[in-house]
């Protein structure tokens, strides 16, 4: 902490705001000895964690922040993010509730705390955040996907309301929240989002940037431009491959249902992408001052005032959000839409864009932005030295722009990293993969897509689990998904169009597919593996079994609906009755699949018709684990308000049955 800048006059506070604290403090990893967590404000920091033992008035530990435990990285004027990791003077009790504040020394005696400058993080009856930290993992929350513009509600807001009710109750908190994708959409933003993004950048001074091979030269001239809004993917210069180009990169604009429909409004630069972290994660930067409509043609207005009425909807709720993160520790991984549609799809993706400085730049800044407010907080120690090159980059800004070759030169190396994945050491662990950036390309077509992990990244990942027990493993896209889409997307895939169908699966490249099923059935690797996944936008659970042997693996494949998105309900009971009648026990088609040698067993949600396996409805997972790893409960927290649990049986018919062929309706048929 710059000790130059500590205790002088404060600068007066954007219009607007009541607090110098823009977002957080968001919990990250926590272990006995040691505590991260990330938070921005608009200034730096003089900070005192307080820790305390149940109902206890003082504290047990009261440590100074300061030094390497508390990085501060100044992206604008007036936005410095804050990443916390203090190693603990006083081991943290287990299986207890840990109150936490952070109080800002400003000179004065005691300090503000956060119950002072975030009382909205609190539930009723509390005077600061608190936690639970396991000796055992026993109950976690995980979702995905959470789109702001979506016409859901917000499934982290309903997991907020369900955790306020238990939350004085250590023994019903969960363990972990672990966000397994998508926990923004830089590349699917609703126009009022896009010019709120724009308004956060103007009062907090985010710092803009030149931009190469485009017509626009740089963050200010993109602003400006006919195109900002709307028409993004048109400000790709006009070169012989700028065709392709345009496919790989804005296709998602012409997925009709399998994906992002709105990339014309495309994040371009890092300011843009740091803005809506702000937005996704904290009501404050919503109360600055807001930029007036902007000028459009009629149609784009309508759309615009259709979208507006979603995004106020988003925030309203979005401080629910920022409780739910400040009060479990949360644990995340990227996915396509933190950065870009279909990132990493194809051999031939890959060439196309990071052929080209201008799409590269777009792929960098959001990995950069995923390094500052995800990816650190998972692992910091990996990442120390990935933060001190960011650092260095904002510590070079010039006139309010970043030095561009600093920048390109650290976007080669975050492209290049290798260590994005991580292990949570609890009870069993949690291995989390990076399914996006170490990709096993295809050696025979280019444009065909890539394995989700290479055979390097896979050995690691066997290595991680060898001798375990147990093991509850996040894989972003399903290991175990539905035959039939999968199918659909290998149709697309062969016609040479995988961007049409977001043709990304574990099945889709046969190396992956063999060595993944291969470790999991291998005889030293966990006896019971919960795997756990999103991305689909729609939650089913299956129990995998290896056909002919006994004694295991366990394998349950649990999938969370989207935090706030949904698939298209009437499409999604086609294909899952369509699932059931091509890929019944008896069907020939089961042999085509490379899943041949496992037995997949659905497991069915609770108030849905005899049959059905999959849930459509955006809210939060929820899975309670024995000691064993076992789950004994699987449940989505339905943004609606509702609570949906997986049985193993079937439910009866709603409507009467009385013939035996009802029966038979009911009981009859795997997948």
């Amino acid at each position: 902490m710059p000790s130059d800048q500590e205790h002088q006059p404060h600068a007066p506070l954007p219009a607007g705001l009541d607090s110098e604290v823009l977002a957080g403090p968001i919990l990250r990893r926590v272990k006995a000895d040691r505590l991260a967590c990330w938070l921005v404000s608009v200034r730096p920091l003089s900070l005192r964690l307080e820790l305390y033992g149940d109902d206890a008035p003082a504290p047990f530990l009261a440590q100074d922040v300061s030094g390497d435990a508390c990085r501060v990285i100044a992206v604008g004027e007036r936005a410095f993010i804050h990443c916390i990791d203090v190693a603990l003077d006083a081991a943290i009790p287990l299986d207890t509730l840990i109150g936490y504040d952070l109080r800002i020394d400003d000179g004065a005696s005691a300090g503000q705390g956060i119950a002072d400058w975030a009382p909205h993080l609190l539930y009723p009856g509390q005077s600061r955040p608190a936690f639970v930290l396991r000796r055992q993992l026993e109950q976690l929350l995980h979702g995905s996907c959470r789109r702001p513009h979506h016409t859901s509600g917000d499934g982290m807001a309903r997991a907020d309301s369900w955790l306020a009710e238990r939350a004085t109750d250590a023994a019903a908190r969960p363990s972990l929240l672990l966000l397994t994708g998508d926990q923004i959409y830089a590349d699917d933003v609703a126009g009022p989002m896009l010019r709120t993004i724009h308004g956060v950048m103007d009062q907090l001074g985010l710092y803009g940037e030149t931009l190469a091979e485009s017509r626009i030269r740089d963050s200010k001239e993109l602003r400006s431009d006919r195109d900002t809004y709307y028409g993004r993917e048109h400000l790709l210069p006009e070169t012989h491959y700028n065709e392709a180009l345009t496919e790989r990169f804005f296709g998602g604009v012409r997925k009709p249902v399998f994906s992002t429909a709105n990339a014309c409004n495309h994040t371009v630069t890092l300011a843009e992408v740091l803005a809506m972290y702000l937005l996704a994660w904290s009501p404050q930067p919503w109360r600055l001052e807001r930029l007036p409509e902007p000028d459009l043609d009629d149609d784009t207005r309508a759309t615009y005032r259709a979208e507006q009425a979603q995004i106020d909807a988003f925030e309203r709720q979005v401080g629910q959000a920022a409780r739910l993160m400040a009060q479990v520790p949360t644990y995340m991984i990227f996915d396509d839409h933190d950065v870009t549609d279909d990132w990493n799809l194809s051999a031939l993706w890959e060439e196309t864009v990071y052929g080209h400085p201008f799409s590269r730049r777009i792929v960098g800044n959001a990995l950069v932005a995923y390094l500052l407010c995800q990816g650190w907080g998972n692992t910091p120690e990996r990442l120390h030295d990935l933060l001190d090159s960011a650092g260095d980059l904002f510590g070079g800004v010039e006139g309010g722009l970043l030095p561009r070759q600093r920048q390109d030169e650290f976007i080669t190396r975050l492209l290049r990293f290798e260590g994005w994945e991580y292990v949570v050491d609890t009870q069993p662990k949690v291995i989390v993969l990076d399914t996006r950036t170490r990709r096993w390309r295809s050696e025979v077509r280019r444009r065909k897509p890539s394995g989700l992990m290479d055979w390097e990244a896979l050995t690691e990942f066997q290595q991680a689990i060898l001798h375990e027990p147990a093991a509850v493993i996040v894989s972003p896209t399903p290991v175990f998904g539905v035959k039939l889409i999968e199918g659909i997307q290998a149709l697309f895939t062969w016609f040479g169009k995988p961007l049409l169908v977001d043709a990304e699966n574990w099945m889709a490249h046969r190396g992956a597919a063999s060595v993944i099923l291969n470790i999991l059935g291998h005889a030293r690797t966990p006896q019971n593996f919960v795997i756990l996944s999103g991305d689909v936008h729609y939650s089913f659970v299956y129990d995998v079994h290896l056909r002919r042997r006994r004694g295991g693996p366990d394998i349950w494949q649990i999938t969370s609906s989207g935090i706030k998105n949904e698939f298209p309900d009437r499409l999604l009971s086609l294909l899952d009755r369509l699932n059931r009648w091509l890929y019944a026990p008896w069907s020939p088609l089961n042999w085509f699949t490379k899943r041949r040698r496992m037995r997949v067993s659905p497991w069915y949600p609770e108030n849905r018709d005899a049959g059905e396996r999959l849930w459509n409805a955006a809210g939060m997972g929820f899975v309670q684990l024995d000691r064993e790893g076992r789950p004994t409960r699987i449940a989505q927290l339905n943004a609606s308000g509702s609570e949906t649990d997986f049985r193993r049986e079937a439910p009866v018919r709603r409507e009467a049955e009385s013939s035996g062929d009802a029966r038979r309706s009911v009981h009859g048929g795997g997948r």
